[in-house]
């Protein structure tokens, strides 16, 4: 149990020094993309999404939001893409990822402004609602950006459940239709875009 308390401190050590160099005025990370650190007006507004005037969410213009929401869908569906589903030890994730935490009931490794499962890292803990990358923003671990995600959802009315830091089915199908009335892709996954549109960024 001391070791595993160890490895949880070290982890979030190095994870505060690799997430830290990006702001300690050396420049951009080189692993994350020119598209997700351009900041751009959030494309909400608040109020209920199912009210009877039709709905608050409002759609951003076609100019140039259409290329950089193309950009942000490229970055998820590269996240997806490098995802590694596959089972490991914690010598392997150590040789191949810097930073891996515990969070909720597992760990995950950070790739690119994303959190993904460490399939084996410990066999201990391996409990994952969801299978899949989850996008980062403002140093916060995979059951934080779930919690703000979840609260955001319950403000506009999308989400009923428990504020739990789970990415569970019900919290999925409250993404999903958020992202529907939104414009965005209804995946039902945390990604730039969807984050942006909540305004958590």
């Amino acid at each position: 149990m001391l070791e595993a308390g160890k490895q949880i401190i070290v982890a979030a050590g190095c994870l505060l020094i690799a997430l830290g160099e990006g702001a300690s005025g050396q420049g951009p990370s080189p692993n994350v993309s020119p598209a997700l650190s351009q900041k751009r007006n959030p494309a909400r507004t608040p109020g209920s999404p199912k009210s009877a005037s039709g709905g608050s969410i409002r759609r951003t213009p076609a100019n140039n939001q259409n290329q950089a929401n193309a950009a942000v869908r490229r970055g998820y569906s590269d996240a997806v893409r490098r995802y590694r589903r596959e089972r490991h030890n914690r010598f392997w994730w150590k040789q191949h990822f810097t930073v891996i935490v515990l969070a909720g009931g597992g760990y995950y490794y950070w790739d690119n402004g994303y959190w993904c499962p460490a399939w084996g890292y410990d066999p201990a803990y391996e409990y994952y609602d969801y299978d899949g990358p989850i996008y980062t923003y403002g140093n916060l671990l995979p059951d934080q950006v779930i919690w703000n995600v979840q609260r955001a959802l319950k403000q506009l009315g999308y989400y009923a459940g428990g504020l739990t830091g789970s990415l569970g089915p019900s919290s999925r199908q409250a993404l999903a239709n958020y992202q529907q009335d939104a414009g965005l892709d209804a995946t039902g996954a945390i990604d730039a875009a969807t984050v942006e549109a909540l305004g958590l960024n």
